[in-house]
């Protein structure tokens, strides 16, 4: 019996993906096999995966954390992305109890007092309902560039995610924002007008900034905090965000 290492079913997937365009990245991928799932935050990266998806009918599952604390123009994004793209965009949303309790132990913004308090709210409103998104995939692409920020500069095409038990597949790792924007613009691929006005990466309405000339793409989330490294947990493991999904 030939026992395949994850590993290097990864490293191997992503030296195959590293040959292709995006639409071949994407169409290989989706004929694997099994549940693939791309889980879109409606940021410009994610509305050139999303418009590849819909424009080659991909057997691609697209899903969203619809937190509950979202920008208006994000919401209303998902609707007409469902409407030029012909797809269904599942939304996840966090469970109420899990809500509650959270108000009950931090305050229902507890999250500026403590870094404690900020991993938990994202384990309440990303990481549980992430996983329920992600329950029976085999795959799951994501919208990562190695250009977001110091923290993502070595993204793999693919990676084995050994928490989850999947493959995850980055893309759009090699990807520079300027290349995306033009995608964006010879397409007519709709994005969230908040880019515009100095939004490059909008999670969380609360936890959002525009940023200011010269700053990394993702310096305006969770700006009040001082570690540069800051993520919710989605794509970097962080021990504060482990314990917080457990509570």
């Amino acid at each position: 019996m030939t026992v395949i290492n994850p590993i290097e079913e990864a490293e191997a997937l992503a030296d195959k993906l590293s040959g292709l365009d995006l639409a071949g990245r994407l169409s290989f991928v989706a004929g694997l096999g099994g549940r693939v799932v791309f889980t879109t935050s409606l940021g410009i990266e994610d509305q050139v995966i999303s418009a590849e998806i819909g424009t080659h009918r991909l057997p691609i599952d697209v899903v969203t954390l619809q937190t509950g604390r979202l920008f208006p123009q994000t919401l209303a994004l998902i609707d007409e992305t469902e409407s030029q793209y012909d797809i269904h965009i599942t939304r996840y949303e966090p469970e109420q109890a899990d809500i509650d309790a959270y108000a009950a132990k931090y305050g229902m913004n507890g999250f500026y007092e403590s870094v404690e308090a900020r991993h938990a709210c994202c384990g309440v409103r990303k990481l549980k309902p992430l996983a329920r998104a992600l329950a029976g995939a085999t795959i799951w692409i994501t919208g990562l560039r190695r250009g977001q920020s110091a923290n993502r500069a070595e993204t793999p095409f693919a990676e084995y995610d050994a928490e989850r038990h999947l493959l995850k597949v980055n893309p759009l790792a090699d990807w520079d924002i300027d290349r995306i924007k033009a995608f964006v613009a010879d397409n007519g691929v709709p994005i969230n007008p908040l880019h515009a006005r100095g939004y490059p990466s909008i999670g969380c309405e609360p936890c959002t900034r525009a940023i200011k000339p010269g700053e990394p793409e993702r310096a305006g989330r969770w700006w009040w905090e001082q570690d540069e490294k800051r993520e919710c947990g989605l794509h970097v493991a962080e021990e504060a965000v482990s314990i917080a999904v457990q509570q």
